[in-house]
C-alpha cells in the first residue's frame, strides 16, 4: 500500500497511508471508529479503487480481479457478516463455500465446527446467533486459506470459547505463512495474536510497531495485564503464568 488517499466525497477517509504487510504475521489496525480502518481494509480487498496511490497483494491489484481470482487471493470478513451468507440455510452456505473455493466437500463445514460445534445444518443463517453467523461467515473465508485474510471487528458476539479457537485459527493460519489483518477495538484479541499494530486517526497512520510495545505503552490501547502491571511489559494471563514458573524455586498451587 503506497501512498494510498481515499475520501467519502468531501469526508476524507485515508490520507496517503503506506504500509507493508508481510506472509506470516498478524497486524492488528486499531484506531477509533472513523479513523479509517474499515477503507484500509476495503481497498486490500478490491471493494474500492485508490483514488491516489496504489494496493498491490502479491504483484497484483485486488480491484481489477475476478470474484474467483480474488477469492483465492484475499479474504474479508465485514463487520456485517451476514452480508456474505446469500443461502437459505447452512448446510447450503457451506456447500457453497466448498464450490466457490474449489475445496473439498465438507472443508468449510469443518472449519465451522473448529469454531463453533454443533450449528444445525437446517437452520436458516438468520435464525443463528449473532456469534454463530460470524463463525458461519469467518468459516466461509478461512476455508480456501487465502494467502491474505482481512477481519473486521471478528471478536463482536463471540463468547470467550468461540474468541480462544478463532485466535488459535489466526496463529495456525499465520505459522503456515499466511498474512492476517485485523481491525479491532478487543485489545485482549490483540495482546493474544498480534505481532505488530497499526494505529489510524483521521486516516493516517500515526504508529506502526511490535504488538508488545504498542501495547504496553499506551493507555488507551493496553489489554487488561499491561496496565496492572506496567511498567513491565506483559500482555496475557497466559505470559504471567510461564514466567513465574521457569522463576527458580516458584511452585504453582493447583
Amino acid at each position: 500500500m503506497k501512498g494510498l488517499t481515499a475520501a467519502y466525497g468531501p469526508v476524507p477517509a485515508l490520507a496517503d497511508v503506506t504500509l507493508d504487510f508481510h506472509e506470516g504475521e498478524v497486524v492488528a489496525v486499531m484506531g477509533r471508529n472513523g479513523a479509517g480502518k474499515s477503507t484500509l481494509l476495503h481497498h486490500l480487498v478490491g471493494l474500492r479503487r485508490a483514488q491516489r496511490g496504489s494496493v498491490e497483494v502479491l504483484g497484483r491489484a485486488p480491484a481489477a480481479l475476478s470474484a474467483s481470482e480474488a477469492i483465492r487471493l484475499v479474504g474479508l470478513v465485514p463487520q456485517d457478516p451476514g452480508a456474505l451468507l446469500c443461502a437459505e440455510t447452512v448446510a447450503a452456505e457451506c456447500r457453497d463455500g466448498d464450490r466457490d473455493g474449489g475445496l473439498a466437500a465438507g472443508t468449510t463445514r469443518a472449519v465451522l465446527e473448529s469454531l463453533v460445534g454443533g450449528i444445525s445444518g437446517g437452520a436458516h443463517p438468520k435464525d443463528l446467533s449473532e456469534g454463530q453467523r460470524l463463525a458461519l461467515a469467518l468459516a466461509v473465508v478461512l476455508a480456501p486459506e487465502p494467502p491474505l485474510l482481512l477481519l473486521d471487528e471478528p471478536t463482536r458476539g463471540l463468547d470467550y470459547g468461540a474468541k480462544e479457537r478463532l485466535s488459535r485459527q489466526l496463529r495456525q493460519l499465520a505459522a503456515r505463512g499466511h498474512c492476517v489483518v485485523v481491525a479491532t477495538h478487543d485489545v485482549e484479541l490483540v495482546a493474544e495474536v498480534a505481532d505488530r499494530v497499526v494505529v489510524l486517526a483521521d486516516g493516517e497512520a500515526i504508529t506502526d510497531g511490535p504488538a508488545r510495545s504498542v501495547v504496553c505503552h499506551s493507555t488507551s490501547l493496553a489489554s487488561q495485564v499491561a496496565r496492572i502491571l506496567a511498567p513491565a511489559e506483559w500482555l496475557t494471563v497466559e505470559e504471567v503464568a510461564t514466567a513465574l514458573a521457569e522463576r527458580p524455586g516458584h511452585r504453582t498451587t493447583p
